[in-house]
C-alpha cells in the first residue's frame, strides 16, 4: 500500500494538541481591526477545539 500523504493545506490550519485534540484559530481576524473592539480582539485570537463533527474528517487530512 502506498504512504499516506498529509493535507499540507490543512497541516497548516489546525494543530494538535499533546493530549490529541484539534485547535484552529477563529474567523474574522484577518483584517478590519480599526472596526473591532479590544475585547473582541482579544477572544479573536484565541486558539479553539475543533467541533466533533469536523474532528473525524480533519484526522482523516492530517493522517492521524
Amino acid at each position: 500500500m502506498p504512504k499516506l500523504k498529509t493535507s499540507k493545506t490543512a497541516a497548516k490550519r489546525f494543530k494538535v494538541t499533546g493530549s490529541g485534540k484539534i485547535t484552529r484559530r477563529k474567523s474574522h481576524n484577518n483584517h478590519m481591526f480599526f472596526h473591532k473592539s479590544g475585547g473582541q480582539k482579544r477572544r479573536l485570537d484565541l486558539q479553539v477545539e475543533l467541533s466533533s463533527t469536523e474532528t473525524k474528517r480533519v484526522k482523516r487530512l492530517l493522517c492521524l
